[in-house]
């Protein structure tokens, strides 16, 4: 029963098959290899363009980094408050853009309103000194919620973008599982819908370390390198990073881990509700925020499930945790088995 995180589970069996695969021999250093190559066109086919891919480590990285390509002096960057560069990066995206400003903006189920961040931009008014520059937009799919903007949010958010001349970045952490939840096109759901560098996240649904920064703009892309080099995101052996993307994408590994995860989640979901609970969030992706009473929260812990204790933030009276009652995070993955599932919908209806 864990249900901690993602980024627990290993790796996937096609990832670690590709790993192995492309072990042998020698290749090129630092992005110069074929493999790496062939990586870099399965990308322009995802996105049905060319586009501009960076491997880096870390989506930390993948996000500071695609942040800091489009950094002013004094600049300020959008972000919903609960976002993981706000909340879970150590001030890395201020730090990678020497110093540009996150400002956080609240906003129901983890999302940003096109109303509330047209009026958080007004503060930052255009040619006045004191007050800095607007620099970006940032929005994470799925959110921290695991919640999913829709294709007509993220262009509503990127016409706000577009009204003080700024890029829109996607953290796509999750974005396979964002992905499948909408039943569309990779490039619908980013470039087409307005989005213009992206966080392409793969470690989260099944890979060992593979993250890239995908630039749809190319002007912004070309000192990528450089500021890549200079945070240390520079693989000498590439291929490796390559080699999990191969056996991520092949066969659409990476749409099936991202729906098997996104089923488990459903399914928790549903027999937490059979069972009288309730949850913070629309349910979209493969995180889920049950809220039980503390007894059946401290029995199910007891009883071996993993979880995380949450914060239910922007919750109405009516649907906010009681004084009895508590919020806790949930996440499957490729590796969450249905008898994981099952054990702990089972312990759940032994506290009742």
């Amino acid at each position: 029963m864990n249900f901690a995180s993602d980024n627990w589970a290993g790796a996937a069996p096609a990832v670690m098959s590709a790993l192995t695969r492309h072990n042998s021999g020698y290749a090129p250093a630092y992005g110069t290899d074929p493999l790496t190559d062939s990586i870099n066109q399965k990308f322009n086919d995802i996105f049905e363009r060319e586009v501009a891919v960076f491997f880096v480590a870390t989506g930390t990285a993948a996000n500071a980094l695609s942040l800091a390509a489009y950094s002013k002096p004094g600049g300020a960057i959008f972000c919903h408050r609960d976002s993981h560069i706000n909340i879970d990066e150590c001030n890395c995206p201020e730090f990678m853009t020497s110093g540009n400003k996150l400002v956080g903006i609240p906003g129901d189920e983890g999302k940003i309103a096109p109303e509330t961040l047209n009026e958080a931009m007004s503060a930052f008014p255009d040619g006045v000194v004191h007050h800095g520059q607007v620099a970006s937009v940032s929005i994470s799919q799925a959110s921290e919620c695991g919640t999913v903007y829709s294709l007509d949010e993220i262009a509503a958010i990127k016409e706000i973008a577009n009204s003080r001349s700024v890029p829109l970045h996607m953290d796509g952490a999750r974005l396979a599982n964002a992905l499948v939840t909408l039943d569309c096109t990779p490039a619908e759901m980013t470039w087409k819908s307005g989005v213009d560098v992206l966080s392409f996240g793969a470690t989260k649904n099944g890979c060992w370390c593979a993250e890239a920064a995908v630039f749809f703009d190319a002007d912004a892309a070309r000192s990528f390198e450089y500021f890549r080099k200079r945070g240390g995101h520079l693989f000498s052996k590439s291929r490796f990073v390559a080699a999990q993307f191969d056996g991520y994408f092949e066969n659409d590994n990476w749409l099936a881990t991202a729906r098997h995860a996104n089923d488990a989640a459903t399914r928790l979901a549903d027999g937490i509700r059979a069972a009288g609970g309730r949850t913070a969030w629309a349910v979209e992706a493969n995180e889920l925020f049950p809220i039980l009473r503390r007894h059946q929260f401290d029995m199910l812990q007891s009883a071996g499930a993993k979880v995380y204790e949450w914060p239910a933030k922007d919750l109405s009276p009516e649907h906010a945790p009681a004084k009895d009652e508590v919020c806790f995070r949930m996440v499957t993955s490729f590796a969450t088995q249905r008898e994981d599932v099952e054990a702990f919908l089972n312990t759940l209806a032994g506290t009742l």
